[in-house]
């Protein structure tokens, strides 16, 4: 698709296309690869942690301080196995996530989003998709859950410039799952009561493979 020619674009971290969403597959390897080999890793906070069950702090300041986050949680991702993840994740009290995520054709997108909104979706469009997810900070469990299978989400880039986000199929529920987290949701608090006992099982019979903070 053609890309946008304005000052907007120029001036934000990645090219957008021309109904303004921005193309974050371009050089995805290279980008996230580069964010992370400047990053630390850090262990993951796991359901039961208060920074996961509140609404995190918007983002105000777009410096070289939220710039070292998002490189920590690109490195802290990778090292989790993980496709995306909220600063929550990593005990900190902010809304942003990055996500380095392929989509349901394999193509893979990589970004980060600070103050995400999910742009409500009209009837025609809700199209339901029931795969199993999983959480890093729920290690080990999965459960299926029904998500529109499109999500849009509205925030600012690293560097504070406003950008639009669109997904379909898996990357879609990436994107809905991250939001989730900086406004205090996981998944398993979707799910019945059934459903989230089952999952909080799991995970307490099977050990993580990454480093998780303990709950006291």
């Amino acid at each position: 698709m053609a890309q946008q020619d304005t000052d907007q674009q120029h001036a934000g971290v990645l090219p957008v296309d021309d109904e303004g969403f921005v193309i974050d597959t371009e050089q995805a390897e290279e980008r996230e690869l580069a964010y992370r080999e400047r990053g630390t890793s850090r262990p993951i906070t796991v359901v039961g942690n208060p920074v996961l069950h509140k609404e995190c702090k918007d983002v105000t300041e777009f410096g070289d301080e939220l710039l070292k986050l998002v490189d920590d949680m690109f490195a802290s991702q990778h090292t989790a196995e993980g496709v995306g993840l909220a600063a929550n994740q990593i005990g900190v009290d902010l809304k942003v996530f990055v996500y380095d995520c392929p989509d349901d054709e394999g193509v893979r997108h990589t970004g980060v989003v600070c103050n995400p909104k999910l742009v409500e979706l009209p009837a025609e469009r809700r199209r339901l998709d029931d795969s199993n997810e999983g959480c890093l900070s729920v290690p080990t469990a999965y459960a299926p859950l029904a998500r529109p299978d499109y999500a849009e989400v509205t925030g600012q880039d690293e560097k504070g410039n406003p950008i639009k986000v669109r997904g379909t199929g898996y990357f879609a529920r990436c994107l809905q799952h991250e939001t989730d987290h900086l406004y205090g949701y996981l998944y398993i608090d979707r799910l019945s009561k059934r459903e989230r006992k089952d999952a909080l099982r799991q995970m307490a019979e099977n050990e993580p493979r990454y480093a998780v903070v303990a709950n006291d």
